[in-house]
């Protein structure tokens, strides 16, 4: 499996902006797509964006724009114009091209993310 590690998170007030990175390590990281998710206290874990190998891109938010360094192993979500409502523990993926978390084998540890208001 691919080893990942997110870092970026911390407090912000709304309206902000945050850049949540997302180092891999281990396997290759050639072929892999890169998912985005989130989960906030009691509630489901949930798609916020996925990036393929060769840079197709999916996201719920508009607000948000996943991107990725495949030289760099690293994967980034760039976050604007944060909501109290985006407050939740960030985490990355890697796995296929998919919004469904259940379809992903590798996970980081995640990183929080608290939007203040």
């Amino acid at each position: 499996q691919v080893q990942l590690v997110e870092s970026g998170g911390g407090l912000v007030q709304a309206g902000g902006s945050l850049r949540l990175s997302c180092a891999a390590s281990g396997r290759p990281f050639s072929g892999y797509a890169m998912g985005w998710f989130r989960q906030a206290p009691g509630k489901e874990r949930e798609f916020v964006a996925v990036i393929s190998w060769s840079g197709y891109t999916d996201s719920v938010e508009g607000r948000f724009t996943i991107s990725r360094d495949n030289a760099k192993r690293t994967v980034f979500l760039h976050m604007n114009d944060l909501k109290p409502e985006d407050t939740a523990v960030y985490y990355c993926a890697a796995g296929p091209y998919s919004g469904r978390y259940a379809e992903y084998s590798s996970w980081g540890q995640g990183t929080q993310v608290t939007v203040s208001s």
